[in-house]
C-alpha cells in the first residue's frame, strides 16, 4: 500500500510539472467539506496523457491558538500551520484515485494541541489519505488504500469542518483507515461498507459501515457503525488500545432550510473487557452533539457546536479518566471570499466529574478549559 500511495503521488506530480496549460471545471467532491467553507470553484485540471484529465487542489492555512488550564507538556499560546496539503486525483473513467499529500494539524477540544511538525509522525503521515478507485457503473464503486472513515459527523482536517477544532465526541471515532471499501446508490439511499485496520493499527479486523436516506430536500438522515472481530494488542498514538478495540455507534439527522443547517447527532461506544491488555472491565461512553450553521450573508456566516459526553468502566479511562463526564460549547464565525477565508473560534470544555489527575491544568484539576482560536489561508 505504502509503494502504491508513493508511486500514484510522483506520476501525478511530474505529470502536472509537465501540463502546459491549466484548464477549469466544476467543484470537486472529494475531500469532503460541511459549510461554511466552500473548495475552490474553478480548480485546476490538465491532461495527463494516458492517465486522461487529472484535478489539482489543496490547502494554505495557518492557525493561531490561545488557552487557559494547559496540562503538562501543553503551551497557553500556539502559532502553527495548520494545513499545507495538495489533492491529486481522477474523478472519470473505470480506474480512479486519489492523493492527499502534505503537513496538517488536528486540534480538538479539551485535547492537548500538536504542531504540525510531529502530528503526522504520530499518526497518519504525510500522505494521510490515498486511494485507487474502481467505477463500473454510476451506483457502484470499490476503494482501496487510507480511506477517510464513514463515522461521525465531523472530518479529519480544520478546512473540511464548520468548528477549527474538532469536538469530543471526534476523540471516540477512527479518522483515516487502511483497507477496503464499497459504496452503492440507489433512489434515495446509499450505502457504504469497509473492512479496515480501524484507528491505524495495521491489523484489518474492523467493520465499518454508513447507510444515509435522503428523506427530502431539506433532510437526511444517517446511521453508522464500526466495530474490531478480534482483539487487538496495537497501542500508540493513533491507535489507542481501548478506541481501536470499541464498537461505534452514530446515529445523524441533517436539516437544512433557508439560511440554517442544523445536524443534531447521538453516539455510543463499548469497548470490550480485555484483561490481558490492560482493560480490566467493560467501558462505554454515551453522547449527543448539535452542529448547526447559520449564514449571514453569502459570504459571512456563523456556526455553532454543543455537546455532553459520559464515560463508564471501573480502571478504563475513555474520557477524563474513569467514569468521568464533559460538555462544550463552540462559536465559529467565518468569513469567505473566493479562495481566501478567516475564521474565529472560542470555545469551553467543562467538566462535569473528572478523575484526579485527568483534569485540566498543571495538577490535572481544572475542571474547565477556554480556547480561542483564528485561522486563515487559502482554498485553491
Amino acid at each position: 500500500m505504502k509503494t502504491l500511495k508513493i508511486t500514484l503521488l510522483s506520476a501525478a506530480a511530474v505529470l502536472g510539472l509537465a501540463g502546459a496549460q491549466a484548464a477549469h471545471a466544476d467543484p470537486l467532491a472529494a475531500p469532503s467539506m460541511t459549510a461554511p467553507l466552500s473548495a475552490n470553484a474553478t480548480p485546476i485540471s490538465f491532461d495527463a496523457g494516458p492517465l486522461g484529465k487529472l484535478f489539482v487542489g489543496g490547502q494554505v492555512t495557518g492557525l493561531g491558538l490561545s488557552q487557559d488550564h494547559a496540562i503538562p507538556g501543553d503551551h497557553e499560546n500556539y502559532g502553527d500551520v495548520s494545513n499545507a496539503q495538495v489533492e491529486i486525483q481522477k474523478t472519470d473513467g473505470v480506474f480512479q484515485f486519489y492523493v492527499q499529500a502534505g503537513t496538517y494539524s488536528l486540534p480538538s477540544l479539551g485535547a492537548p494541541y500538536i504542531k504540525s511538525s510531529t502530528i503526522a509522525k504520530e499518526t497518519f503521515g504525510n500522505v494521510p489519505v490515498a486511494f485507487v478507485k474502481l467505477v463500473p457503473n454510476a451506483n457502484f464503486n470499490i476503494m482501496i488504500g487510507q480511506l477517510p472513515t464513514l463515522i461521525g459527523a465531523e472530518y479529519t482536517f480544520t478546512f473540511q469542518n464548520m468548528n477549527i477544532a474538532r469536538g469530543l465526541l471526534w476523540n471516540q471515532e477512527p479518522a483515516v483507515s487502511r483497507g477496503v471499501q464499497v459504496n452503492f446508490t440507489k433512489d434515495k439511499w446509499a450505502v457504504s461498507a469497509s473492512i479496515n485496520d480501524g484507528f491505524y493499527s495495521d491489523k484489518y479486523s474492523t467493520g465499518s459501515a454508513l447507510i444515509t436516506y435522503t428523506a427530502s430536500a431539506t433532510d437526511t438522515l444517517a446511521f453508522a457503525a464500526s466495530g474490531n472481530f478480534d482483539k487487538q494488542s496495537t497501542s500508540t498514538f493513533a491507535t489507542p488500545i481501548a478506541q481501536n478495540n470499541s464498537q461505534v455507534y452514530n446515529l445523524m439527522w441533517t436539516h437544512t432550510v433557508g439560511a440554517w443547517m442544523v445536524e443534531p447527532y447521538f453516539q455510543y461506544t463499548r469497548v470490550p473487557k480485555i484483561t490481558k491488555f490492560g482493560i480490566p472491565n467493560e467501558a462505554s461512553t454515551t453522547a449527543g452533539a448539535v452542529l448547526a450553521k447559520y449564514t449571514v450573508t453569502p459570504n459571512f456566516s456563523l456556526a455553532g457546536r454543543a455537546e455532553y459526553e459520559s464515560s463508564s468502566g471501573n480502571g478504563v479511562s475513555l474520557l477524563y479518566g474513569p467514569g468521568s463526564k464533559a460538555w462544550s460549547l463552540t462559536l465559529t464565525p467565518t468569513y469567505q471570499v473566493k479562495t481566501f477565508f478567516v475564521r474565529g473560534e472560542v470555545s469551553y470544555t467543562g467538566l462535569d466529574k473528572a478523575a484526579p489527575g485527568f483534569a485540566f491544568g498543571s495538577s490535572g484539576t481544572a475542571k474547565s478549559q477556554t480556547r480561542a482560536m483564528i485561522e486563515t489561508g487559502f482554498l485553491f
